[in-house]
């Protein structure tokens, strides 16, 4: 299979049909290259990085975004790869604009479990042509990523909420669905997930519900993920602030996504 032929008929349709999908060694060629941008990214973290437990808790776990153009192994790394024609491919369209990079560190030990949610009500983005590329430096199992399939279709988005108090993002809950427990209920919800290498990606939507365990390895679990969109995104208004923090835009609802603000990486 040639690099160009990397998405399958068969990767396309279990992407729209389950919001999500494993494509093996997407990264693969980029790996060395990401885990020394994210030892970068750590020494000389940006605004919005988090440490999401507190001091006292064991192990780690750091997170950072919208860096990629200030460290040299992202930008290479986006620029370069084949994840634009990638999600040009998957996605069904002719452009292909980067939204932001987000980087998670779970250090050996660390309890937290990153809780269930979807990324589409936190970001001032609506359409169907969204992905996230999610991609492991290093091997997983039990701390991969966990995705809800069909979630992408529900009727309401789930509420967000914020990581560390639990407290809801936005005030009109009537417009939400709570956070629901997949695990609890195994008949209703099916949860996919799957053992990988370094350079595997999990391509997901948006909207679909998705979260991971805590690392009770002994090793790391670096993982680099690239947020991208396509031809049908449109700026649209959210009940209040957004993460991450774009400021001062000057887009208004229904529009195109900026093109300098949000580069375009591929055009098929």
């Amino acid at each position: 299979m040639s690099k160009k032929d990397i998405i399958t008929e068969q990767h396309i349709k279990n992407f729209a049909d389950d919001g999500v999908v494993l494509i093996k060694g997407l990264f693969a060629d980029w790996v060395d290259v990401l885990r020394a941008g994210i030892e970068r990214n750590m020494n000389n973290p940006g605004p919005e990085h988090h440490q999401y437990i507190s001091d006292d808790e064991q192990g780690g776990f750091f997170g950072d975004y919208c860096n990629w153009q200030r460290i040299p192994e992202y930008t290479k790394a986006i620029e370069q790869s084949n994840a634009g024609m990638a999600a040009a491919n998957l996605l069904r369209s002719k452009n292909i604009q980067v939204f932001h990079e987000h980087v998670l560190v779970k250090e050996p030990g660390t309890s937290m479990a990153t809780p269930w949610h979807q990324d589409s009500p936190y970001y001032f983005i609506e359409g169907n042509q969204t992905v996230s590329f999610w991609c492991p430096l290093d091997p997983v199992k039990e701390a991969a990523l966990r995705c809800v399939a069909g979630s992408h279709k529900w009727e309401k988005p789930v509420m967000p909420m914020r990581w560390t108090s639990g407290d809801g993002f936005f005030p009109n809950e009537e417009d939400y669905i709570p956070v629901p427990d997949p695990d609890s209920d195994p008949e209703k919800y099916k949860v996919l997930e799957w053992e990988m290498e370094p350079g595997d990606v999990i391509a997901f939507n948006y909207k679909t519900l998705h979260g991971s365990r805590g690392n009770t390895s002994k090793n790391r679990r670096r993982a680099f993920s690239l947020r991208l969109f396509g031809d049908d995104a449109k700026y649209v208004e959210r009940p209040g602030p957004c993460s991450p923090p774009f400021t001062g835009h000057g887009m208004s609802e229904g529009d195109q996504l900026d093109k300098e603000l949000f580069p375009v990486i591929y055009k098929a």
